[in-house]
């Protein structure tokens, strides 16, 4: 070897090895931003703006990432690799929400919903089971919820057509759940595939009885969940992700103008 190229021994450049991120900063569920901002939308559509949507928004996006973090905490059973974003996440949600409360007092009154919907489901990670139709059913429960809530802010009144809406949109999401499933985790199984037919068909009836507009999107999602499986079988997430958020839009848009 040329001495030119040799390197004295304890001379050679040192290499950083990068920190790699704690995990539970950035939620990698991106099905979840659906189910978080639909229902906000269209809570802040049935009310009319109002200035506390906002601080409610900042508290549900921060909720969003401590609720994440906190599950992937629960499903490492503690470990402290995960506890860092549990508690910067958790502390931020505390201030953010304790600011939308002093906006309206009345809001509180939710916990003893959310609440025992949110530790379920929490439960549900701790057991490692939160991929379950079961956790799946009542995390699209609380979040169909905060359509009637949003709409609700500063005391509004809420009627019937908020509760319809909410529900139709939890009609969706549990479709939308299926749907995924059959795509992803289940992709091959025919008693998940026949499910999911199943559950968009059945929807349909109460989609159609809420107007045209809803119905025609339903039986377009019913579709879609009885040919993509089979004709485009390969589809990337990437590609399902988009769907759903061209669906998510549709479905968003048809309840509006229901």
């Amino acid at each position: 070897m040329p001495a030119a190229s040799r390197t004295p021994v304890g001379t050679e450049p040192v290499r950083r090895v990068p920190r790699r991120r704690s995990p539970g900063w950035v939620p990698n569920q991106h099905g979840a931003w659906a189910m978080l901002l639909v229902p906000f939308l269209l809570g802040v559509a049935e009310a009319g703006p109002d200035w506390r949507h906002l601080p409610m928004l900042v508290a549900l996006v921060v909720g969003y990432f401590a609720f994440f973090a906190t599950g992937l905490w629960l499903r490492s059973h503690g470990k402290r690799r995960y506890r860092a974003p549990v508690l910067a996440y958790g502390s931020a949600t505390v201030v953010v929400g304790a600011v939308v409360i002093a906006t309206d007092p009345l809001l509180l009154g939710w916990s003893v919903v959310l609440g025992p919907l949110l530790a379920v489901s929490l439960w549900f990670s701790w057991r490692r089971q939160e991929r379950s139709l079961a956790n799946d059913a009542v995390v699209v429960i609380a979040a169909s919820l905060m359509t009637v809530i949003v709409a609700g802010v500063g005391g509004a009144s809420v009627g019937p057509r908020t509760w319809a809406i909410a529900a139709l949109l939890a009609l969706y999401f549990g479709g939308t759940v299926l749907y995924v499933k059959s795509m992803i985790r289940d992709r091959g199984d025919a008693f998940r595939y026949r499910l999911s037919v199943g559950y968009h068909v059945l929807a349909c009836a109460p989609a159609i009885a809420a107007g045209l507009v809803p119905g025609a999107v339903f039986a377009l999602l019913a579709a879609r969940a009885a040919l993509v499986p089979r004709r485009w079988a390969a589809a990337t997430p990437a590609a399902i992700g988009v769907g759903e958020i061209l669906a998510s839009a549709a479905v968003a848009a048809a309840l509006i103008g229901s």
